[in-house]
């Protein structure tokens, strides 16, 4: 685990998965129809606990131009900037459960924002940060 520190916040845009985590892979699916994989745009996968409905998950894409949500007829989510906790799975496609107990791991910890969200961020296509922010001050801590 180690703590990675993200600079500013990263406004995208998402489709939404039907459920999960048996929908995560349609929603990405759905996402890279509209906007295909570019070195230039930043990948997500966020997820947390919504309502009494579960866990929601979102395939999310890096907004590059004001408006580019609107286009595609997508919300929009902002990644916050600030710090997380994180691990760094390689080769996730050969080991899809690498991801799952790398959350597992994150969410395990006292000192995560309690309003915050699971984050994969796709750094290419066999490598993924799972990520978790960290409570401001550890006024959450426990």
């Amino acid at each position: 685990m180690e703590t990675f520190n993200l600079e500013s916040d990263i406004r995208t845009f998402f489709v939404k998965a039907k459920s999960f985590p048996a929908g995560a892979l349609e929603a990405h699916e759905k996402l890279h129809a509209m906007v295909p994989v570019t070195k230039e745009r930043k990948y997500f996968g966020v997820s947390r606990p919504e309502n009494a409905n579960g866990i929601s998950y979102r395939a999310c894409a890096e907004e590059l131009t004001d408006g580019e949500a609107k286009k595609f007829g997508c919300e929009t989510f902002s990644i916050k900037k600030g710090k997380y906790i994180s691990i760094l799975v390689q080769d996730y496609t050969k080991d899809i459960q690498s991801v799952f107990l790398a959350f597992q791991k994150l969410t395990a910890r006292p000192d995560i924002d309690p309003q915050g969200y699971c984050v994969e961020w796709y750094l290419n296509d066999n490598d993924v940060r799972c990520m978790i922010k960290l409570a401001d001050n550890n006024q959450y801590k426990q």
